[in-house]
């Protein structure tokens, strides 16, 4: 008899331990606050023992209860170890079936850029299957303000960290760039309101792209896709018919990282305000 109720221990155990992972499974971004009749009767528990699964919770600090309505979401603790899991996420890897479906849909070399200091790296690139098309190297770099990337990446950077670029001696800031702030500042508040940038041959002649700015689970922008190719396919008109596929291939990757979208994100949809920048 001993020796059976020493084995029953351990499934209780991981009964236990099971109940509170579909417990916590419950919530989500429709059902981010829950009560405690509403938990048993999802998870088909009694009420007694899913208030002792949640108040459990509380004490680990994996759940919160609010003290008006007495409803339970997920606590701090939940939001630190998916935030560790993300920060380990091959950035690379979650990005790479994205490209090759951004690659597939319009034909063009695929990029994926971050930025450093006043240049971008490219740490993707899938060059485009066309005879005649833009050849890039993964760890090329560039000038951000020569580049649909970079800039797209700088429009979404702060005030005080544009300002502290531009009084760099960093040879990637072009002198005449330095010298109109004015005009920067009218080319990132456009970049902030569509929501992506053009290249159109600005950098380069005979060469165009655009880019999109692509969001961890914070909301901060962290790196940017593009697609690139010769000035003869990417025509504005085309540029234009192309844009919402990149911004849709950012849209995808970000929410690979974690980033979720309040509601989905149109180019159509303007933003209410622009942050002013000098």
């Amino acid at each position: 008899m001993a020796k059976t109720a020493s084995a029953a221990k351990p499934k209780v155990r991981l009964s236990s331990v099971a109940n509170a992972m579909r417990l916590l499974k419950s919530f989500s971004d429709d059902n981010y606050e829950i009560g405690i009749s509403e938990l048993a009767k999802q998870l088909r528990l009694a009420k007694s023992t899913a208030h002792r699964l949640a108040s459990t919770l509380v004490e680990a600090g994996m759940l919160e209860q609010n003290a008006e309505t007495g409803k339970y979401k997920l606590g701090l603790v939940v939001f630190e170890l998916g935030s560790l899991v993300r920060r380990k996420m091959d950035f690379s890897n979650e990005a790479k079936p994205v490209l090759m479906h951004l690659r597939e849909k319009t034909g063009e070399t695929v990029h994926l850029a971050i930025l450093e200091s006043a240049s971008i790296i490219y740490t993707n690139t899938l060059e485009s299957k066309q005879s005649i098309r833009m050849t890039s190297d993964v760890g090329l770099r560039r000038s951000a303000f020569a580049s649909a990337e970079g800039m797209v990446l700088l429009a979404f950077q702060s005030k005080q960290e544009i300002e502290l670029l531009l009084k760099s001696r960093d040879p990637s800031v072009p002198k005449e760039v330095a010298a109109n702030t004015a005009a920067l500042a009218k080319e990132f508040a456009t970049i902030r309101n569509r929501g992506y940038s053009i290249d159109d041959e600005e950098s380069e002649p005979g060469l165009c792209s655009i880019a999109a700015p692509i969001r961890d689970y914070t909301g901060n922008v962290v790196a940017a896709v593009s697609i690139a190719g010769p000035a003869q396919r990417l025509n504005k008109k085309t540029l234009q018919a192309f844009a919402q596929d990149v911004v849709e291939a950012a849209e995808a990757i970000s929410s690979r990282l974690g980033f979720r979208h309040i509601r989905p994100i149109r180019l159509e949809q303007k933003a209410a305000a622009v942050a002013e920048f000098f």
